[in-house]
């Protein structure tokens, strides 16, 4: 927990707090380097899902990478957004506390991060610690080692991206700061040319016999590679199962 932005974590964001703390707890943690070691990895997966050691590892590690995703990314855009914070999150500077379950527990900052001093020209600068100082070399490990696509990553952060900053966005009165933030998911390109990875990884579309719009991932998790796992209620598969997959006997 970081003092400074406990305030800022209430009601549907309590979980939150516990996500981020400091240098100063006493509990063993693990720079990012050692833990992407190849060995470490396999044993954080194995006691995610000891059930699925032999299954196919590409959704196993899709999986257990939503749960680095949510943890990460939703404290740190919450407080850019709700109290105008920059949080020193980027991948040398952030250790992580590992569950006995091979979750990460928490993030380990090395100090409490710092107001901005002026205010950001967009959103890609102001999160440009958190894509491309932690999350864009995280997944491109991942994405080498598994032979998973960087999409399946990226679909997946942007899930959990486009919930909290409309979840944030009913919070705070910082119209510009929520503006900058959704940027990131409705600019095909960045501010330098490049792909943006998050364009378009949320879609809303209507469905037969719903007036409510169906909220959809723009890419599958390829959970379903799983044995047991059925496809995710927003899998842009719902309607259109891959070939081969069977729903008998699979649950969420």
């Amino acid at each position: 927990m970081i003092a400074a932005l406990t305030p800022l974590f209430q009601g549907s964001l309590a979980p939150m707090a516990d996500w981020l703390t400091l240098a100063d707890d006493p509990r063993p943690s693990l720079t990012m380097a050692k833990y992407l070691n190849s060995e470490q990895l396999t044993d954080q997966l194995q006691r995610f899902t000891p059930q699925y050691v032999n299954a196919d590892q590409r959704a196993v590690v899709s999986l257990w990478g939503k749960y680095h995703f949510i943890r990460l990314v939703a404290p740190t855009v919450a407080a850019s957004l709700l109290h105008n914070w920059r949080l020193p999150v980027s991948f040398d500077e952030v250790q992580v506390i590992v569950g006995e379950d091979g979750l990460p527990t928490a993030f380990k900052l090395p100090h409490q991060g710092e107001p901005w001093s002026s205010v950001p020209s967009n959103g890609f600068t102001r999160l440009e610690t958190l894509f491309d100082g932690h999350l864009d070399v995280l997944i491109r490990d991942l994405a080498a080692r598994y032979k998973v696509s960087p999409k399946v990553f990226w679909s997946s952060v942007g899930h959990y991206y486009e919930w909290i900053v409309e979840e944030v966005a009913q919070l705070t009165a910082d119209a510009e700061a929520v503006t900058q933030a959704r940027q990131l998911i409705s600019d095909k390109n960045r501010p330098d040319g490049s792909r943006n990875p998050l364009y378009g990884c949320v879609r809303y579309r209507q469905q037969e016999g719903e007036q409510a719009l169906h909220r959809e991932r723009k890419h599958c998790c390829i959970r379903y590679l799983l044995p047991d796992k059925a496809l995710c209620s927003n899998c842009p598969h719902i309607d259109k199962p891959p070939a081969g997959y069977d729903p008998a006997g699979r649950s969420d």
